[in-house]
């Protein structure tokens, strides 16, 4: 899979892509991600990228030529399933889209920045639009990031546990429900009995009646998801 994110200040993605999973996905080969400056592709003596709104008011807008010739030129070398920009405007991003885009072979995210972007960007380019909140950021640096994240530690051979990133929160529409590790008693605090019964369908019951207690106490909101589909 490869993965091109285009913005206007690339020094906020660097490091996070190369730590962590994602970091080892790339080392390990299993996602090729590809950091553009979108000042690399200004035609404006001063590398601008912004320019001020036609009909005024506050805030700058991404001017449409350097993003059209970045993505041009990324269309020119491969096919894109995706071209993905993010804006507080768009469809809040969730599991079941990470988990439908981590099956894509070529996805571009453009990261929104300053007031937003020439509307001509959208019409055109733009395939799928997400937010990760609705609340504002300086840019969309960090939602890029934020789906990066969700969307690599998802593809095959990433997580040294296959069933690790299917059983995570979100994946059925519940939270995960409480787990434990060692030792088995801490400070007076017990494992429940069930975790150590070896009893692999009491423990697969006692699982899921734990994450739809939690998913109905924590996000009902969520419960209604579930409840809905099942």
């Amino acid at each position: 899979m490869r993965i091109d994110i285009i913005s206007g200040v690339p020094d906020l993605l660097h490091s996070p892509l190369d730590h962590s999973i994602v970091g080892r996905a790339r080392n390990d080969g299993h996602v090729d991600i590809h950091v553009h400056d979108l000042r690399d592709y200004s035609e404006d003596k001063h590398l601008k990228i912004d320019d001020y709104p036609y009909g005024g008011g506050a805030g700058m807008v991404l001017s449409p030529q350097p993003i059209f010739s970045c993505i041009e030129k990324l269309k020119s070398e491969r096919e894109y399933d995706e071209i993905i920009f993010t804006a507080p405007g768009g469809e809040t991003f969730e599991q079941s889209h990470a988990n439908r885009l981590s099956i894509k072979m070529n996805i571009i995210i453009l990261c929104g920045h300053y007031k937003g972007v020439d509307q001509r960007v959208r019409d055109q380019l733009i395939t799928a639009e997400f937010s990760i909140g609705d609340y504002v950021l300086s840019g969309g640096e960090l939602p890029a990031l934020v789906m990066t994240d969700a969307i690599v530690r998802l593809i095959p051979g990433v997580l040294g546990d296959a069933e690790s990133a299917l059983s995570d929160s979100f994946q059925n529409e519940l939270l995960e429900g409480p787990i434990y590790t060692r030792p088995a008693e801490f400070r007076g605090l017990k494992v429940p009995d069930v975790l150590r019964s070896g009893d692999h369908k009491k423990i697969e019951q006692w699982r899921m009646d734990q994450s739809i207690k939690q998913t109905k106490e924590r996000r009902p909101d969520l419960y209604k998801k579930f409840d809905k589909n099942n």
